[in-house]
């Protein structure tokens, strides 16, 4: 079958997780993503303390090619101005002005090829007053609430542990670049496209934005811990087994029915303090009191068993040992295996975009430093 992207040829100036797991996305897809990095390699190549490329790395750049290129020098500028004359894409997630003092801004490079979509993956775009600021993770999801929202009530402000912001800007990124490439088809032209990381979690603030919007005159948390953003769904909470956690929720009057069925307290049914959503979102304290009584001597898969048979919406608290081998990932694809001559068989990433007519292919590890530059150059010297 032919991939999706096949015959699409990507430049990707990426690095750390936004450009890269773009990039990544569009290699799985067919795309041919040629990384470009500097003489020293990216950053995440080596930021374990290894001899070899660190697992991150791993996870985010198979089935890519290496090429070196110094663009800072008078040669690698201008074997990057003709690689960028064979592309179609270009990824970049440098810091704000890096690539027009690289010499290299989009309108530069798509008077040289007109056909060419730029991509800028940046922590605040490049309009508005944070435009100058530089980004990671981890303060872009202070700039956008995120860090506020989460946490205890009585807690500090606290990060997620996910690079979540990383990664919803390298998958918008993708849906931009996309988007551009079928535009493309109808105009014949490239475009420059752009991806704020902050942007992209103002709509998932919905609950806690909700609950401000909805309720104007009610004072609630800012933080609600394990609990539901905007205070209106009970029981929405994470409880304590005999051997770890459960999370549970109950979106539907049957759903509760379900619970007080499960612990044996069917009279619950008829208390004044449960009898509605309403109510129980008043005596949240009470409810998830009565379920943590139940739940915490008992094994968390009996519960969840218990509970699913039950109709209720729930699921283990699993570890990342427990994700790293997880059956659903593995029968899905998402979690795939390469073999890397020093780790050996290394579990990386797979795509989480299914396409019946051009599933992914085969994976191939992430490249070693500069693997294809010479291939590369040379087939470019040749057709210059």
């Amino acid at each position: 079958m032919t991939s999706a992207f096949d015959g699409i040829r990507v430049l990707e100036l990426g690095q750390i997780y936004n450009g890269p797991y773009c990039g990544l996305i569009l290699a799985q897809l067919g795309a041919d993503v040629i990384k470009i990095e500097p003489p020293h390699g990216e950053v995440l190549r080596f930021r374990s303390q290894q001899d070899t490329e660190s697992h991150e790395f791993l996870m985010l750049n198979s089935n890519k090619r290496s090429v070196v290129l110094d663009l800072k020098s008078e040669q690698g500028h201008a074997d990057f101005l003709g690689l960028v004359r064979t592309a179609d894409v270009l990824i970049e997630n440098y810091a704000p002005g890096a690539m027009d003092r690289l010499d290299l801004s989009s309108e530069k490079l798509r008077r040289i090829n007109p056909r060419l979509i730029t991509a800028s993956g940046k922590g605040y775009g490049s309009t508005g007053p944070y435009a100058h600021m530089s980004a990671m993770d981890i303060t872009v999801q202070a700039m956008s609430g995120s860090i506020a929202s989460t946490g205890s009530p009585d807690g500090p402000p606290t990060k997620s542990g996910l690079a979540f912001v990383d990664f919803s800007g390298g998958i918008h990124l993708f849906a931009a670049i996309a988007t551009a490439l079928y535009q493309r088809e109808h105009t014949g032209r490239g475009q420059s496209v752009e991806v704020s990381m902050h942007d992209t979690i103002y709509p998932m603030l919905a609950s806690g934005l909700g609950a401000l919007h909805n309720f104007p005159d009610r004072e609630f948390p800012e933080r609600t811990g394990n609990r539901h953003s905007g205070l209106g769904i009970v029981p929405y909470n994470v409880y304590p087994a005999a051997d770890g956690w459960i999370a549970l929720i109950c979106m539907a009057e049957r759903h509760w029915h379900g619970v007080i069925a499960t612990i044996g307290r069917p009279e619950l049914r008829d208390d004044p303090r449960f009898v509605t959503e309403k109510e129980r979102v008043r005596h949240v304290d009470e409810v998830d009191g009565v379920i943590s009584d139940w739940s915490r001597d008992q094994p968390r898969d009996a519960l969840i068993s218990a509970l699913s048979a039950a109709g209720v919406p729930c699921a283990p608290v699993k570890s990342l040992r427990e994700v790293d081998t997880d059956p659903q990932l593995i029968e899905r694809g998402m979690i795939r295996y390469v073999e890397h001559p020093v780790k050996g068989r290394t579990p990386v990433p797979g795509c989480a975009l299914h396409l019946s007519d051009s599933p992914p292919g085969e994976l191939t590890v992430a490249p070693e430093l500069g693997d294809a530059t010479d291939h590369v150059l040379d087939t470019l010297h040749e057709a210059g």
